[in-house]
């Protein structure tokens, strides 16, 4: 086996684990809307983000791949998201401030 095709094996999830995540995400749905409808205040755009950040990992981990790939990979797929983050945190503030 050469050395190219070890690193480009290809990953077989099973459907057990596929759907598994399915009804993770169709519950992290039901909590994010049961999110909206109850009465937190401030704290329920945090909430929202907090499954939403869930729900984002696992699609990113499991139906994208991710979990699979090398951890140079990941760790630039990791900065890219935190600085867009940034990003659309001081968008929040410039217009929270206006």
């Amino acid at each position: 086996m050469s050395h190219e095709s070890a690193e480009h094996a290809e990953h077989i999830v099973s459907y057990k684990t596929l759907v598994s995540v399915w009804a993770a995400l169709l519950v992290l749905t039901v909590i994010t809307v049961a999110i909206t409808r109850a009465e937190l205040g401030a704290l329920k755009v945090w909430a929202a983000l907090a499954v939403a950040s869930v729900k984002s990992a696992l699609v990113i981990a499991v139906f994208m791949h991710m979990k699979y790939e090398a951890r140079l990979f990941r760790i630039i797929l990791l900065v890219a998201l935190v600085t867009l983050a940034i990003f659309i945190g001081f968008t929040f503030f410039d217009v929270l401030y206006r």
